[in-house]
Protein backbone atom coordinates (compact mmCIF):
# COMPACT_ATOMS: atom_id res chain seq x y z
CA UNK A 1 0.00 0.00 0.00
CA UNK A 2 2.79 2.34 1.05
CA UNK A 3 4.41 1.71 -2.84
CA UNK A 4 1.34 2.77 -4.41
CA UNK A 5 0.52 6.17 -1.86
CA UNK A 6 3.87 7.41 -2.88
CA UNK A 7 3.71 6.28 -6.55
CA UNK A 8 0.30 8.45 -6.58
CA UNK A 9 2.66 11.30 -4.55
CA UNK A 10 5.45 11.44 -7.52
CA UNK A 11 2.70 11.68 -9.62
CA UNK A 12 1.29 14.36 -8.38
CA UNK A 13 4.79 15.87 -8.07
CA UNK A 14 5.54 15.41 -11.90
CA UNK A 15 2.29 16.75 -13.19
CA UNK A 16 2.04 20.10 -10.62
CA UNK A 17 5.02 21.45 -9.63
CA UNK A 18 7.35 23.59 -11.69
CA UNK A 19 10.64 21.81 -10.34
CA UNK A 20 9.40 18.48 -10.75
CA UNK A 21 9.08 19.46 -14.69
CA UNK A 22 12.34 21.27 -14.59
CA UNK A 23 14.04 17.87 -13.67
CA UNK A 24 12.90 16.02 -16.17
CA UNK A 25 13.51 18.82 -18.51
CA UNK A 26 17.20 18.42 -17.74
CA UNK A 27 17.01 14.46 -18.14
CA UNK A 28 16.05 14.94 -21.67
CA UNK A 29 12.65 14.36 -23.72
CA UNK A 30 14.15 10.58 -23.97
CA UNK A 31 14.51 10.20 -19.90
CA UNK A 32 11.26 12.47 -19.49
CA UNK A 33 8.86 9.82 -21.50
CA UNK A 34 10.87 6.91 -19.72
CA UNK A 35 10.02 8.40 -16.29
CA UNK A 36 6.40 9.32 -16.97
CA UNK A 37 5.72 6.13 -18.88
CA UNK A 38 7.16 4.42 -16.20
CA UNK A 39 5.03 5.99 -13.71
CA UNK A 40 1.72 5.86 -15.73
CA UNK A 41 2.34 2.04 -15.91
CA UNK A 42 3.14 1.83 -11.96
CA UNK A 43 -0.18 3.54 -11.61
CA UNK A 44 -2.33 1.48 -13.50
CA UNK A 45 -1.05 -1.40 -12.21
CA UNK A 46 -1.57 -0.64 -8.79
CA UNK A 47 -5.10 0.50 -9.36
CA UNK A 48 -6.05 -3.08 -10.68
CA UNK A 49 -4.44 -4.58 -7.87
CA UNK A 50 -6.26 -3.01 -5.72
CA UNK A 51 -9.36 -3.59 -7.54
CA UNK A 52 -8.66 -7.22 -7.84
CA UNK A 53 -7.49 -7.40 -4.49
CA UNK A 54 -4.83 -9.70 -5.71
CA UNK A 55 -0.84 -9.08 -4.42
CA UNK A 56 1.31 -9.49 -7.58
CA UNK A 57 4.65 -11.48 -6.99
CA UNK A 58 7.66 -9.58 -8.92
CA UNK A 59 9.14 -12.59 -8.75
CA UNK A 60 6.71 -14.21 -11.40
CA UNK A 61 7.74 -14.28 -15.00
CA UNK A 62 6.48 -15.43 -18.01
CA UNK A 63 8.24 -18.92 -19.72
CA UNK A 64 9.61 -16.79 -21.75
CA UNK A 65 11.40 -14.15 -19.25
CA UNK A 66 13.58 -16.47 -17.30
CA UNK A 67 16.15 -14.93 -15.89
CA UNK A 68 19.40 -13.66 -17.62
CA UNK A 69 18.11 -15.02 -21.40
CA UNK A 70 16.75 -12.76 -24.18
CA UNK A 71 13.35 -12.22 -23.77
CA UNK A 72 10.59 -14.05 -26.54
CA UNK A 73 6.94 -14.38 -26.92
CA UNK A 74 4.69 -16.82 -24.21
CA UNK A 75 5.27 -20.19 -26.28
CA UNK A 76 7.31 -19.58 -28.32
CA UNK A 77 10.97 -21.70 -28.72
CA UNK A 78 13.92 -20.50 -26.84
CA UNK A 79 16.31 -19.22 -29.44
CA UNK A 80 20.26 -20.48 -28.98
CA UNK A 81 23.91 -19.64 -30.21
CA UNK A 82 27.07 -19.65 -29.79
CA UNK A 83 28.89 -19.44 -26.72
CA UNK A 84 32.39 -19.98 -28.13
CA UNK A 85 33.99 -17.43 -25.37
CA UNK A 86 37.83 -17.94 -23.82
CA UNK A 87 39.84 -15.41 -21.91
CA UNK A 88 42.95 -14.40 -23.75
CA UNK A 89 46.30 -16.24 -22.40
CA UNK A 90 48.42 -13.61 -21.11
CA UNK A 91 46.79 -11.22 -18.86
CA UNK A 92 47.48 -7.78 -19.69
CA UNK A 93 45.80 -5.86 -16.81
CA UNK A 94 43.71 -7.22 -14.04
CA UNK A 95 41.59 -5.04 -10.96
CA UNK A 96 39.13 -6.68 -8.69
CA UNK A 97 39.30 -3.68 -6.30
CA UNK A 98 39.55 -6.07 -3.47
CA UNK A 99 43.24 -4.19 -1.86
CA UNK A 100 41.69 -0.80 -2.62
CA UNK A 101 40.66 1.48 0.44
CA UNK A 102 36.97 1.90 0.09
CA UNK A 103 36.39 6.06 0.04
CA UNK A 104 39.25 6.44 -2.50
CA UNK A 105 40.49 6.68 -6.45
CA UNK A 106 41.26 3.03 -7.17
CA UNK A 107 44.65 2.89 -7.43
CA UNK A 108 44.85 1.19 -10.96
CA UNK A 109 43.13 3.60 -12.94
CA UNK A 110 43.55 7.13 -14.77
CA UNK A 111 40.70 9.64 -14.33
CA UNK A 112 39.98 11.39 -17.81
CA UNK A 113 36.82 12.89 -16.62
CA UNK A 114 33.79 13.21 -13.86
CA UNK A 115 34.58 11.26 -10.84
CA UNK A 116 35.33 7.43 -9.62
CA UNK A 117 35.35 5.94 -5.89
CA UNK A 118 35.51 2.48 -4.29
CA UNK A 119 32.86 1.47 -2.50
CA UNK A 120 31.45 -1.69 -1.31
CA UNK A 121 27.95 -3.06 -2.52
CA UNK A 122 26.98 -5.68 -0.13
CA UNK A 123 29.87 -6.02 1.47
CA UNK A 124 31.48 -6.35 -1.95
CA UNK A 125 34.11 -3.89 -3.09
CA UNK A 126 33.94 -2.22 -6.31
CA UNK A 127 34.11 1.07 -8.08
CA UNK A 128 31.29 3.63 -8.45
CA UNK A 129 31.61 5.96 -11.94
CA UNK A 130 29.36 8.67 -11.61
CA UNK A 131 29.25 12.60 -12.74
CA UNK A 132 29.95 11.97 -16.37
CA UNK A 133 32.84 10.33 -14.84
CA UNK A 134 35.17 8.58 -17.44
CA UNK A 135 38.15 6.06 -16.11
CA UNK A 136 40.91 4.18 -18.46
CA UNK A 137 43.41 1.64 -17.08
CA UNK A 138 46.60 3.33 -15.62
CA UNK A 139 49.08 1.63 -18.56
CA UNK A 140 52.56 3.56 -17.94
CA UNK A 141 53.58 3.10 -21.57
CA UNK A 142 52.33 5.50 -24.07
CA UNK A 143 49.82 5.23 -27.00
CA UNK A 144 48.31 1.90 -27.81
CA UNK A 145 48.06 -1.12 -25.51
CA UNK A 146 45.09 -3.24 -27.11
CA UNK A 147 47.07 -5.89 -29.00
CA UNK A 148 45.38 -7.40 -32.43
CA UNK A 149 43.98 -10.27 -30.48
CA UNK A 150 42.34 -9.25 -26.96
CA UNK A 151 39.67 -10.44 -24.50
CA UNK A 152 38.13 -7.64 -21.80
CA UNK A 153 35.96 -8.70 -18.93
CA UNK A 154 34.38 -6.95 -16.43
CA UNK A 155 31.34 -7.33 -14.01
CA UNK A 156 28.38 -4.73 -13.80
CA UNK A 157 25.48 -4.53 -11.17
CA UNK A 158 21.81 -4.61 -12.03
CA UNK A 159 18.92 -2.92 -10.52
CA UNK A 160 15.24 -4.08 -11.18
CA UNK A 161 14.29 -1.56 -8.58
CA UNK A 162 15.81 1.61 -9.81
CA UNK A 163 13.93 1.77 -13.19
CA UNK A 164 13.19 5.58 -12.89
CA UNK A 165 16.09 6.88 -13.16
CA UNK A 166 16.11 7.75 -17.34
CA UNK A 167 19.65 7.59 -18.91
CA UNK A 168 21.51 4.91 -17.28
CA UNK A 169 24.00 4.10 -19.18
CA UNK A 170 27.41 2.01 -18.86
CA UNK A 171 30.10 2.42 -22.02
CA UNK A 172 32.42 0.05 -22.86
CA UNK A 173 34.61 2.60 -25.24
CA UNK A 174 37.30 1.06 -27.16
CA UNK A 175 39.01 4.30 -29.46
CA UNK A 176 41.09 3.38 -32.60
CA UNK A 177 43.71 6.78 -31.43
CA UNK A 178 47.16 6.67 -29.66
CA UNK A 179 46.16 9.72 -27.43
CA UNK A 180 45.28 8.74 -24.80
CA UNK A 181 44.99 12.18 -22.63
CA UNK A 182 41.21 12.56 -23.65
CA UNK A 183 38.45 10.17 -24.49
CA UNK A 184 37.77 9.48 -27.69
CA UNK A 185 33.93 9.52 -27.21
CA UNK A 186 31.26 6.82 -28.20
CA UNK A 187 30.84 7.80 -31.43
CA UNK A 188 32.07 9.26 -34.73
CA UNK A 189 36.18 9.71 -35.01
CA UNK A 190 38.21 8.49 -33.00
CA UNK A 191 35.78 5.25 -31.84
CA UNK A 192 36.53 1.93 -33.22
CA UNK A 193 33.81 0.32 -30.91
CA UNK A 194 31.75 1.38 -28.00
CA UNK A 195 29.11 -0.79 -26.13
CA UNK A 196 26.37 0.84 -24.26
CA UNK A 197 23.91 -0.97 -22.28
CA UNK A 198 21.42 -0.08 -19.31
CA UNK A 199 22.31 -1.06 -15.40
CA UNK A 200 18.73 -0.47 -14.90
CA UNK A 201 15.02 -1.22 -15.93
CA UNK A 202 16.33 -0.73 -19.74
CA UNK A 203 16.05 -2.86 -22.51
CA UNK A 204 17.75 0.17 -24.97
CA UNK A 205 21.08 -1.81 -25.17
CA UNK A 206 23.10 -1.24 -28.67
CA UNK A 207 26.81 -1.16 -29.93
CA UNK A 208 28.79 1.66 -32.26
CA UNK A 209 31.45 1.01 -33.85
CA UNK A 210 33.61 1.89 -36.94
CA UNK A 211 34.10 -0.92 -39.63
CA UNK A 212 36.89 0.72 -40.96
CA UNK A 213 36.20 1.17 -44.71
CA UNK A 214 36.65 4.44 -45.12
CA UNK A 215 33.98 5.83 -43.99
CA UNK A 216 33.92 8.08 -40.94
CA UNK A 217 29.87 7.47 -40.23
CA UNK A 218 29.66 5.23 -37.00
CA UNK A 219 27.29 2.49 -37.66
CA UNK A 220 25.04 0.80 -34.69
CA UNK A 221 23.66 -2.52 -34.12
CA UNK A 222 20.64 -2.73 -31.08
CA UNK A 223 19.54 -5.86 -29.22
CA UNK A 224 17.30 -7.48 -26.23
CA UNK A 225 18.42 -8.65 -23.38
CA UNK A 226 16.86 -8.76 -20.10
CA UNK A 227 18.54 -8.77 -16.90
CA UNK A 228 17.64 -9.43 -13.11
CA UNK A 229 19.06 -7.71 -10.02
CA UNK A 230 22.44 -8.95 -9.57
CA UNK A 231 26.22 -8.94 -10.70
CA UNK A 232 26.63 -9.71 -14.07
CA UNK A 233 29.25 -10.90 -16.46
CA UNK A 234 30.32 -8.97 -19.72
CA UNK A 235 33.09 -10.08 -21.70
CA UNK A 236 34.08 -8.72 -25.06
CA UNK A 237 36.28 -10.45 -27.79
CA UNK A 238 38.19 -8.83 -31.23
CA UNK A 239 40.80 -10.96 -33.22
CA UNK A 240 42.41 -8.91 -36.02
CA UNK A 241 38.48 -7.66 -37.12
CA UNK A 242 36.23 -9.85 -35.70
CA UNK A 243 34.63 -8.51 -32.48
CA UNK A 244 31.93 -10.64 -30.47
CA UNK A 245 30.09 -9.29 -26.69
CA UNK A 246 28.83 -11.60 -24.52
CA UNK A 247 26.29 -11.50 -21.43
CA UNK A 248 26.79 -13.79 -18.91
CA UNK A 249 28.40 -16.31 -21.65
CA UNK A 250 25.90 -15.57 -24.03
CA UNK A 251 26.72 -14.12 -27.27
CA UNK A 252 24.55 -10.89 -28.31
CA UNK A 253 26.91 -9.28 -30.71
CA UNK A 254 29.09 -10.45 -33.57
CA UNK A 255 30.38 -8.31 -35.73
CA UNK A 256 32.81 -9.74 -38.89
CA UNK A 257 34.91 -6.39 -39.39
CA UNK A 258 35.72 -3.94 -36.66
CA UNK A 259 38.27 -1.24 -36.84
CA UNK A 260 41.37 -1.78 -34.48
CA UNK A 261 40.65 -0.66 -31.52
CA UNK A 262 43.89 0.96 -29.39
CA UNK A 263 42.91 1.29 -25.91
CA UNK A 264 39.78 1.65 -23.58
CA UNK A 265 37.49 3.04 -21.34
CA UNK A 266 34.64 3.16 -19.00
CA UNK A 267 32.02 6.17 -19.01
CA UNK A 268 28.81 6.87 -17.15
CA UNK A 269 26.46 9.64 -18.38
CA UNK A 270 25.14 11.87 -16.09
CA UNK A 271 25.34 12.25 -12.13
CA UNK A 272 23.24 9.66 -10.91
CA UNK A 273 24.66 8.61 -6.95
CA UNK A 274 25.23 4.64 -5.89
CA UNK A 275 24.18 3.04 -9.33
CA UNK A 276 26.34 1.83 -11.07
CA UNK A 277 29.63 -0.12 -9.86
CA UNK A 278 32.12 -2.07 -11.77
CA UNK A 279 34.75 -4.60 -10.61
CA UNK A 280 36.92 -8.02 -11.84
CA UNK A 281 38.35 -6.00 -14.68
CA UNK A 282 40.56 -8.43 -17.23
CA UNK A 283 42.57 -7.23 -20.42
CA UNK A 284 44.05 -10.35 -21.83
CA UNK A 285 46.27 -11.12 -25.10
CA UNK A 286 44.83 -13.73 -27.11
CA UNK A 287 40.76 -14.12 -28.46
CA UNK A 288 38.01 -16.46 -29.70
CA UNK A 289 39.53 -18.25 -32.51
CA UNK A 290 38.94 -15.92 -35.74
CA UNK A 291 35.92 -17.59 -37.67
CA UNK A 292 37.35 -16.90 -41.57
CA UNK A 293 35.35 -19.09 -44.39
CA UNK A 294 38.42 -18.93 -46.33
CA UNK A 295 39.69 -21.45 -43.79
CA UNK A 296 36.26 -23.12 -43.29
CA UNK A 297 36.11 -23.82 -47.24
CA UNK A 298 38.41 -27.04 -46.38
CA UNK A 299 35.27 -28.39 -45.56
CA UNK A 300 34.15 -28.24 -48.86
CA UNK A 301 36.26 -29.57 -50.97
CA UNK A 302 35.96 -32.74 -48.12
CA UNK A 303 32.40 -32.85 -48.93
CA UNK A 304 32.39 -31.62 -52.56
CA UNK A 305 34.73 -35.43 -53.31
CA UNK A 306 32.67 -36.98 -50.86
CA UNK A 307 29.29 -36.28 -52.31
CA UNK A 308 30.36 -35.84 -56.23
CA UNK A 309 33.74 -37.55 -56.70
CA UNK A 310 35.54 -34.40 -57.71
CA UNK A 311 35.70 -30.72 -56.38
CA UNK A 312 34.93 -28.20 -59.53
CA UNK A 313 36.25 -24.39 -58.80
CA UNK A 314 36.56 -21.50 -60.94
CA UNK A 315 39.00 -19.59 -58.31
CA UNK A 316 42.03 -20.98 -59.87
CA UNK A 317 42.65 -17.86 -62.62
CA UNK A 318 45.19 -17.47 -65.01
CA UNK A 319 46.78 -14.77 -67.33
CA UNK A 320 44.84 -14.52 -70.51
CA UNK A 321 45.72 -16.59 -73.16
CA UNK A 322 48.79 -17.91 -71.07
CA UNK A 323 49.26 -20.85 -68.53
CA UNK A 324 50.39 -18.70 -66.21
CA UNK A 325 48.61 -18.70 -62.50
CA UNK A 326 47.78 -15.36 -61.00
CA UNK A 327 48.52 -15.08 -57.24
CA UNK A 328 45.43 -14.72 -56.40
CA UNK A 329 45.15 -18.58 -57.32
CA UNK A 330 47.38 -19.95 -54.66
CA UNK A 331 44.98 -19.63 -51.74
CA UNK A 332 42.56 -22.07 -53.96
CA UNK A 333 45.51 -24.47 -54.62
CA UNK A 334 46.44 -24.58 -50.96
CA UNK A 335 43.13 -25.41 -50.07
CA UNK A 336 43.03 -28.87 -52.47
CA UNK A 337 46.69 -29.25 -51.53
CA UNK A 338 45.98 -29.76 -47.64
CA UNK A 339 43.24 -32.11 -49.03
CA UNK A 340 45.32 -34.03 -50.78
CA UNK A 341 48.05 -34.41 -47.89
CA UNK A 342 45.56 -35.60 -45.16
CA UNK A 343 44.66 -38.21 -47.95
CA UNK A 344 47.79 -39.43 -49.33
CA UNK A 345 46.06 -42.51 -50.72
CA UNK A 346 43.82 -40.68 -53.15
CA UNK A 347 44.61 -40.03 -57.13
CA UNK A 348 43.29 -37.24 -58.86
CA UNK A 349 42.78 -35.97 -62.59
CA UNK A 350 43.70 -32.38 -62.79
CA UNK A 351 41.20 -31.02 -65.27
CA UNK A 352 41.72 -27.86 -66.87
CA UNK A 353 38.81 -26.42 -68.95
CA UNK A 354 38.05 -23.37 -71.44
CA UNK A 355 35.70 -21.53 -72.62
CA UNK A 356 34.61 -21.74 -76.67
CA UNK A 357 36.40 -18.25 -77.60
CA UNK A 358 38.96 -19.19 -80.19
CA UNK A 359 39.93 -22.31 -81.66
CA UNK A 360 39.75 -26.24 -80.61
CA UNK A 361 43.55 -25.65 -81.72
CA UNK A 362 44.14 -22.94 -79.16
CA UNK A 363 42.23 -24.45 -76.39
CA UNK A 364 42.88 -27.86 -76.25
CA UNK A 365 46.89 -27.43 -75.73
CA UNK A 366 46.21 -24.24 -73.32
CA UNK A 367 44.06 -26.18 -70.94
CA UNK A 368 46.61 -29.33 -70.98
CA UNK A 369 49.37 -26.67 -70.05
CA UNK A 370 46.91 -24.79 -67.62
CA UNK A 371 46.34 -28.38 -65.87
CA UNK A 372 50.13 -28.68 -65.78
CA UNK A 373 50.64 -25.52 -64.34
CA UNK A 374 48.54 -26.58 -61.67
CA UNK A 375 49.79 -29.87 -60.86
CA UNK A 376 53.11 -28.31 -60.79
CA UNK A 377 51.88 -26.15 -57.84
CA UNK A 378 50.12 -28.84 -55.96
CA UNK A 379 54.02 -30.61 -56.56
CA UNK A 380 55.26 -27.35 -54.77
CA UNK A 381 53.25 -27.63 -52.06
CA UNK A 382 53.92 -31.21 -51.09
CA UNK A 383 51.58 -33.04 -52.89
CA UNK A 384 53.01 -37.08 -54.25
CA UNK A 385 53.03 -36.32 -57.91
CA UNK A 386 52.00 -39.88 -58.42
CA UNK A 387 48.67 -38.94 -57.29
CA UNK A 388 48.49 -36.44 -60.17
CA UNK A 389 47.64 -36.48 -63.52
CA UNK A 390 46.79 -33.70 -66.12
CA UNK A 391 44.70 -33.91 -68.19
CA UNK A 392 43.29 -30.91 -70.91
CA UNK A 393 39.42 -30.62 -71.83
CA UNK A 394 39.74 -27.65 -73.91
CA UNK A 395 35.92 -26.28 -74.77
CA UNK A 396 34.47 -29.68 -75.07
CA UNK A 397 32.51 -30.25 -71.93
CA UNK A 398 30.98 -26.63 -70.97
CA UNK A 399 28.89 -26.59 -68.11
CA UNK A 400 27.10 -23.57 -68.79
CA UNK A 401 26.25 -21.28 -71.97
CA UNK A 402 28.76 -20.09 -73.68
CA UNK A 403 26.72 -16.90 -75.11
CA UNK A 404 27.02 -15.16 -71.64
CA UNK A 405 29.89 -13.75 -70.19
CA UNK A 406 28.32 -15.95 -67.26
CA UNK A 407 28.54 -18.67 -68.51
CA UNK A 408 31.74 -18.35 -69.83
CA UNK A 409 33.34 -17.75 -66.59
CA UNK A 410 31.80 -20.92 -65.21
CA UNK A 411 33.20 -22.75 -68.15
CA UNK A 412 36.67 -21.71 -67.40
CA UNK A 413 37.06 -23.74 -64.48
CA UNK A 414 39.43 -26.70 -62.81
CA UNK A 415 38.17 -29.50 -61.90
CA UNK A 416 40.45 -32.61 -59.45
CA UNK A 417 38.50 -35.33 -60.42
CA UNK A 418 39.15 -38.24 -57.89
CA UNK A 419 40.50 -41.36 -59.56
Amino acid sequence: MKKYILTWAVLALVGGTASAQGLLGRLGERAKQAVENNIGNKVEKGVNDLLDGKKKDKKDKKAGEEENTPAVGEGNPQVATSTDFKRGEVILFEDDFTAEVVGEFPSKWDLLDGGAEVKTLGGIKAVEITNNGVITPLIKEQGAYLPEEFTIEYDFYYWDDKDDVGLNDLKLCLADNTDRSEWSGYYGEGCAFCLVHGVCATWDHHANYNNDTGSKDTREVSFEYKFKQGWHHVALSFNKRALKVYFDGNRVINLPKVKQPTWMSFQVPFDHSNLTFIRNVVIAKGAVELYDRNEQSMTAVEKAIAETGKFVTNNILFETGKATLKPESMEEIEKVADYMKKNPNARFEVQGHTDNQGSDKVNDPLSQQRAEAVVKALEEKGVDPFNLRAVGKGAHEPVADNKTEEGRAKNRRVEFVKK
